[in-house]
């Protein structure tokens, strides 16, 4: 069997979508100063008088001051490379490094993170109810990406570790990031920026609220709307 490679397309997406915890918290670092190339030195002299700065920042080392991103809702782009870690991997990381994920709908970005949430649950045996809650950040991407469709082994339900390495080998070549159809979404796709500033500064758009009947999450409610949205 002949092994297919990645092929790099422009990807022009007006808007993407990103599901995160809403908890997550903005840095004011990242919001507030405009040049990212003194973070370094801001968050050493910070830290003298808060020692959890650094942590509440993050790794600075994983982004270059040149691919940083810095401004209003810049936090939801960087958090995502400088909070990585080996013990939270990902599809096409094993997490020594960060990734963007989007969908090119709320639909795929809500397949996708309900996906990794009830599987979180199980995990855990959470007990069944409303569980935590999410917001949508809209963004949008116009760079070359390299479509990975056709790799072998890279869109496999729960095996990432053809992901992972062909993730691993396209970063090292200098890829901007990755595009795939999503497998929690059939017709949907997504993508994967391994750096900030691939991506745009999203919005925030909408809240939602997961339910977890014990075995899965059975429906969603939309906080602006009231609706709640059974999952099939």
């Amino acid at each position: 069997m002949v092994s297919r490679l990645a092929v790099r397309r422009r990807t022009r997406w007006p808007q993407t979508y990103r599901i995160i915890r809403s908890i997550h918290p903005p840095i004011d670092l990242f919001e507030d100063i405009a040049d990212p190339r003194d973070w370094e030195a801001l968050v050493s002299v910070e830290a003298k008088t808060n020692p959890r700065i650094r942590l509440e920042v993050g790794d600075l080392g994983k982004v270059p001051a040149t691919r940083r991103v810095a401004g209003p809702g810049a936090s939801y782009v960087m958090a995502p490379f400088v909070h990585c870690s080996p013990l939270r991997p990902g599809r096409f990381t094993d997490g020594s490094y960060g990734v963007y994920y989007a969908g090119n709908s709320e639909n795929v970005a809500l397949a996708e993170t309900i996906h990794h949430h009830q599987r979180f649950m199980g995990a855990t045996k959470e007990d069944p109810g409303w569980t935590s809650d999410f917001r949508v950040l809209i963004g949008s991407v116009d760079r070359n990406l390299d479509d990975v469709n056709a790799v072998s082994g890279v869109l496999h339900p729960d095996d990432y570790s053809a992901s992972q390495a062909e993730g691993r080998r396209l970063k090292a070549a200098g890829s901007d990031g990755l595009i795939w159809n999503s497998v929690r979404f059939p017709g949907g796709s997504c993508i994967g920026a391994f750096w900030p500033d691939v991506v745009s500064i999203p919005a925030q758009g909408r809240y939602y609220c997961y339910h977890w009947d014990g075995s899965r999450v059975d429906f969603v409610r939309q906080y602006d709307t009231g609706v709640v949205l059974a999952v099939t």
